[in-house]
């Protein structure tokens, strides 16, 4: 059986993921931004062992502890797609802009492209190229689980950035529309920053996207 939980890392409270599978005790952790020491009290706490980092995109908060974890435990990076390479090139220089610390670039292990799974344990999760916020952003959809974890494409009552380099406001809502919609309105999301909640609901109240 898969499980989830949420560990909000950096000044931004960003919503890092640690996904497990009980039969097998792997996990994967979604979007190390920082706060290392937090979430390894996280990893102890739920007694799993943690295989593989995903990541949905390359902002600092999301990904600035990917290559010291990477470098620590020997995991393999995976995502986002190759359209994030100038962000992860930098991440030293968004951690300084940010007051978020040192962060070094890396080079994932696993580029992922739109239609591509990936794999906990005997547990599939799809694979959505969703450009908008950033170019190489990626999303992650656990049918198993019935939830979504969304980086930050879309939060309850908002949508994400457009004003960062490369960003663009028609490609996210229609990333919205064509890739996070046809998930399910039940299904839940897991957004990068705040609460959780349901394509049903974010479609029917959410001020950017109601009723599409």
């Amino acid at each position: 059986m898969l499980h989830y939980a949420t560990v909000p890392v950096t000044a931004f409270q960003q919503n890092c993921s640690i996904v497990w599978d009980d039969a097998s005790g792997e996990a994967a952790i979604i979007d190390p931004g920082g706060d290392l020491d937090v979430i390894k009290d996280a990893l102890n706490q739920l007694g799993v062992k943690l295989t593989q980092i995903w990541v949905t995109h390359a902002h600092i908060d999301h990904a600035g502890a990917c290559a010291e974890l990477a470098e620590a435990k020997g995991l393999p990076i995976v995502g986002p797609h190759r359209g994030d390479q100038f962000w992860i090139d930098a991440l030293a220089e968004q951690g300084h802009r940010f007051g978020l610390g040192p962060a070094r670039p890396f080079t994932p292990t696993r580029w992922l492209v739109d239609g591509d799974t990936v794999k906990l344990g005997e547990h599939v999760f799809d694979v959505r190229h969703c450009p908008g916020h950033t170019p190489g952003h990626v999303v992650f959809h656990s049918k198993t689980l019935n939830r979504a974890f969304v980086g930050d494409v879309l939060f309850a009552g908002s949508i994400g950035r457009t004003d960062f380099p490369q960003g663009n406001h028609e490609q996210l809502l229609a990333s919205i529309t064509e890739r996070l919609w046809p998930m399910g309105d039940e299904t839940v999301f897991i957004p990068g920053h705040g609460p959780e909640s349901s394509f049903g609901r974010e479609r029917q109240t959410n001020p950017y996207v109601g009723g599409t």
